[in-house]
């Protein structure tokens, strides 16, 4: 209550206590809610419809969502600015331009996601952060019951961030270390109609530590890879990731950290290059908010917005 009170002022309302959740309890014993009524406000409001109370209780789940952000890995690249060089798209692709291919011939979109979804990428590319935006947009806003996995027990902590996330969601989340457990997990929740797996993030010289769990997903005939990747990569490194990843036969790319680049080039080289249609972009940290459908037009648009060097020559053969 004094915490409160420092806070909020002399005026606080204790709203409601509960003990913790198990998924929770190591942020504390208990829950405690504490409001505040402005006096213009204070009279009871009207009790809300069905829609009405739907809204909000997403806008306070996004809330909450803010104020426990999850901590991103600082990008090796970092945020770059300016014009990009003529060779950020590959080699292969300037030369159709400039034979006249059209833009967004060289590259497709394919939004939205399957029944059951895993996430794969390297460490600090967003896969969890990208995870809970889609619980939230395809399980909660939908009404559809969801399930979250995570097979990240390599990071410290990283299960228990997920739990919370989760449980603030109001999504089950269960820990599963081995292929064999997830297979049973991936039984036991078939009749979800969402199911959500976080992997870890295997670096260049741990993709050996990865093939047992890239087999297994690879054959699943029901899942739907992605494979996630940072906007803000060097078109080289981006390369030697998307061919590492190659074993997990990723489905579909969602690029993350879009908002730290001038640079995108990259993405559709990288998605030409392997064949493999742009699902998602990832513009932030909020959720659900910045995460975006991709589409011909939005990445059209990034590209030709900024990379200025390649602008005369992508204009060519981009479709207006």
């Amino acid at each position: 209550m004094e915490l409160a009170r420092k806070e909020l002022g002399g005026e606080a309302l204790l709203i409601n206590a509960r003990p913790s959740a198990p998924e929770t309890r190591y942020l504390g014993a208990y829950e405690v809610v504490f409001g505040l009524v402005p006096a213009e406000q204070a009279t009871v409001p009207p009790p809300a419809t069905g829609e009405e109370a739907f809204r909000a209780e997403l806008s306070e789940l996004r809330r909450q969502m803010d104020r426990l952000t999850l901590t991103r890995a600082d990008s090796p690249a970092g945020p770059q600015s300016g014009p990009a060089p003529p060779d950020e798209l590959h080699p292969s692709l300037t030369e159709k331009l400039a034979q006249g291919t059209r833009l967004d011939q060289l590259f497709r979109t394919a939004p939205g996601i399957g029944r059951q979804v895993a996430l794969v990428g390297p460490p600090g590319s967003g896969k969890t952060s990208t995870l809970v935006k889609l619980a939230a947009r395809y399980g909660v806003a939908r009404r559809r019951t969801t399930q979250i996995l995570t097979a990240d027990v390599n990071r410290i902590a990283a299960a228990d961030q997920l739990r919370t996330l989760a449980a603030i969601l109001g999504i089950p989340c269960e820990v599963t270390d081995t292929p064999l457990v997830l297979s049973h997990q991936l039984e036991l929740f078939r009749s979800k109609e969402l199911v959500l797996i976080d992997t870890p993030g295997f670096g260049f010289r741990e993709m050996e530590d990865a093939s047992e769990l890239a087999v297994f997903l690879a054959t699943q005939p029901e899942m739907e890879t992605h494979l996630v990747l940072s906007a803000s990569m060097k078109p080289s490194d981006m390369g030697r990731v998307v061919d590492s990843y190659a074993i997990f036969r990723p489905s579909k790319l969602i690029f993350t950290h879009v908002d730290e680049t001038a640079r995108y080039g990259a993405l559709i080289s990288e998605a030409s290059r392997q064949d493999l249609p742009i699902s998602f972009l990832c513009t932030g940290q909020r959720i659900p908010d910045d995460l975006e459908e991709a589409t011909v037009h939005r990445l059209t648009d990034l590209v030709l917005g900024g990379d200025f060097e390649l602008r005369p020559m992508l204009r060519k053969g981009a479709a207006a």
